[in-house]
């Protein structure tokens, strides 16, 4: 028997269900998304959707600022494509160098009625090798594939697959960092995200 999607009954299940909008296509981040929200929220239904949103940063954030903002903006820019959403995340890596070496992370924002939570991932020293390749103009998951010889790591385990043997994955480490970014709003400790 065919479902019948506009029957009342199985439109007000669906609409049951909470909208969490992913502002990015990349497979890996949607799917750190939907286990971080499922892990967070194990008894409620969820929808996860994505959308492409721009950063308003560099293509390649250089900085732990530029990074945090993009990721910010991301979640911005989906929550107007979405209104309807429950929840809007941003995630946007980038890389920044201190003291002559160069570290890759990601910051990750979470928005639910214009109150935004963010938080920022493990650090990942890189190569010299990877610093000299983005010296020259290319993207970390660029970068990385050369000296790697992969392809399309971003959308796989990312430097953090490729240098820890598989150890942890770009995916898990998003995972864990978006649990931690919504701590804000699933604890009443938090009084600023609680308010109407």
């Amino acid at each position: 028997m065919a479902r019948v999607w506009n029957s009342p009954d199985l439109l007000e299940k669906r609409y049951q269900n909470m909208l969490v909008v992913v502002a990015s296509k990349n497979p890996v981040k949607v799917d750190a998304t939907r286990k971080a929200f499922t892990t967070v929220f194990p008894n409620k239904p969820l929808d996860v959707v994505s959308v492409s949103t721009d950063s308003g940063v560099s293509d390649q954030p250089t900085t732990d600022q530029e990074t945090r903002l993009g990721a910010i903006n991301r979640a911005r820019n989906a929550a107007r494509a979405r209104p309807d959403a429950e929840f809007c995340v941003g995630i946007e890596g980038g890389v920044e160098v201190i003291d002559d070496q160069l570290f890759a992370f990601a910051w990750m924002t979470v928005l639910k009625d214009q109150k935004v939570a963010t938080n920022r991932s493990a650090t990942l020293p890189l190569p010299p090798r990877v610093m000299s390749l983005m010296d020259e103009g290319l993207e970390l998951g660029e970068a990385n594939d050369q000296v790697f010889a992969t392809h399309n790591s971003k959308q796989k385990g990312g430097a953090f697959g490729l240098l820890t043997d598989g150890k942890l994955t770009r995916g898990g480490i998003y995972t864990q960092t978006l649990i931690i970014a919504l701590v804000p709003f699933t604890k009443d400790l938090y009084p600023q995200f609680h308010q109407d």
